[in-house]
Formats: structure tokens, C-alpha cells, sequence
């Protein structure tokens, strides 16, 4: 789906990414973690193709990245970046329809079956009742609920998501990672970054640590998410609890 070769990120004058070398098969699903300023969101802006890596070349379905019309990118791929920000009046309902818009031709509008998945979008993060209010008027939690579903309603086969759980309480943040997890069972490959390890638990086959000063590890979870390596990459000790459904991490 995704291939990275000797990718190296640098950003005000840090190497955040060193050669990395990766491969996100069809269907994987990765959990990206590290540090506040390693690089995660740095990196989801170049697999997007709207940043340009310091080095290395990245390729979408055996394509390099960069000979990807715009809109045809935006078919295959679909990228939830970390703000939310919307700068006029606009509808939950007509914010999310926006994800049907790489689907459409250049004066075509939204059909009811358009429609009708945004609104089936809404329903499963639980705004079914929020459609027709105006998106300023909600939490930013909601917002986020809203910006995720408009990313779903892409219905591309790769989804980029650059912390789509902040802001969100208990209650929805494990709804959100049904969400991702019944995607995942669909097929889609899934690329989402996280501030926590456990998230792993809920849908994540695979892990991709980022230390932020060039070093990186990339496996699936049971080889890289360990006690070891959380605390090397959180610079604080981290211990693991076992039971039956895996690992738990905490704080040691």
C-alpha cells in the first residue's frame, strides 16, 4: 500500500526521521507513538504528500508518491491532520460531506447516497444528532468526532490519522477505537498516531516508535511494544501488566 525508502525528516534544524526504510502492507494497521516534537505529525504530512522529506522517496500502490494527481491521492488515501480548524459557517453534516469531494467531478454535487454515508459517518461516532448544527458551536471533542467522520466518508483504502482520539472522553475515545477497529476489519490500512500504547490493544497490528533524533523501530506490536522500549522512547520508566488479552502498559 505504502512504501518509505531511506526517508530522513528534518525540521528547524533537527533530523526527526534517519533513513528509515518501511513497508505498510494492505490491511496492516500501525500505531505510531513517541514524544511531544518527534516527528509524528511531521511525518504523516510527507506520507500525505504535503511536505517534501529532507531525502528518500516515498511510493502509494507501487506509484511514486509525488506522480499522484491531487485528487486521485486523494481516492486512495485519506489524511485527518492534528487541528480542526474551519474558518466559516459551515454545517457538521456539510463538513463531513466534504470527505466526498475527491468522488466528485468538478460541478457535480453530492448524491443521496453521499449523504447518506456522511450520516451513517456521524451516527457511528455518535453525532446522529448534531448534523445540522453549526460546527463552531461544538466541543472540541466533538470537532475532532466530526473531522474523523469526514475522513471516513473519503472511503479511501489508506487512512492517515494524526491523533484522532485528543480531546475525546472515556466513553467516546472507545467508541472512536471501535470505529477504527471495525475499518480495520473492512480491509482499510490504517496509520494512526497516539499518545498511548494501550490504544495498541483495540485495533493495531503493527508499531512504529519515533525517538526523535533520527532513530526509529518498526515491527509488528509484539516485538516493539515492550516495557524496554517505552521507556527508552518516553525517557521514563514504563512497566507492562499482563492478562489474558496481552500487555498493559503504565507508568513505572
Amino acid at each position: 500500500m505504502l512504501t518509505v525508502h531511506d526517508l530522513s525528516l528534518v525540521c528547524g534544524g533537527r533530523t526527526l526521521v534517519e533513513k528509515m526504510t518501511l513497508r505498510i502492507e494492505p490491511g496492516q494497521s500501525w500505531l505510531v507513538l513517541g514524544e511531544n516534537g518527534s516527528g509524528k505529525s511531521t511525518l504523516l504530512a510527507t506520507l500525505a504528500g504535503w511536505r517534501k522529506p529532507a531525502s528518500g522517496a516515498i511510493a502509494l500502490s507501487g506509484k511514486p508518491l509525488h506522480d499522484w494527481r491531487a485528487r486521485e491521492r486523494a481516492v486512495k488515501m485519506a489524511w485527518l491532520p492534528q487541528g480542526d480548524e474551519t474558518p466559516f459557517p459551515i454545517s457538521v453534516l456539510a463538513k463531513t460531506l466534504t470527505g466526498r469531494e475527491p468522488h466528485l467531478s468538478r460541478w457535480e454535487w453530492e448524491s443521496p447516497d453521499d449523504i447518506a454515508l456522511a450520516q451513517a459517518q456521524l451516527a457511528r461516532l455518535d453525532l446522529a444528532g448534531s448534523a445540522h448544527r453549526d460546527l463552531i458551536t461544538l466541543s472540541g471533542g466533538e470537532r475532532r468526532r466530526a473531522s474523523l467522520a469526514m475522513t471516513l466518508t473519503q472511503d479511501a483504502e489508506l487512512l492517515l490519522l494524526d491523533e484522532p482520539l485528543s480531546q475525546l472522553d472515556l466513553r467516546h475515545q472507545q467508541q472512536a477505537l471501535q470505529v477504527l477497529r471495525e475499518e480495520s476489519e473492512r480491509g482499510k490500512t490504517l496509520f494512526v498516531v497516539s499518545h498511548d500504547p494501550n490504544h495498541a490493544r483495540r485495533f493495531a497490528s503493527h508499531a512504529l516508535l519515533l525517538f526523535g533524533e533520527g532513530r526509529w523501530l518498526a515491527g509488528p506490536i509484539g516485538d516493539v511494544l515492550t516495557a524496554e522500549y517505552l521507556s527508552a522512547l518516553y525517557r521514563h520508566p514504563v512497566r507492562s501488566i499482563e492478562d489474558e488479552g496481552g500487555s498493559w502498559f503504565v507508568p513505572g
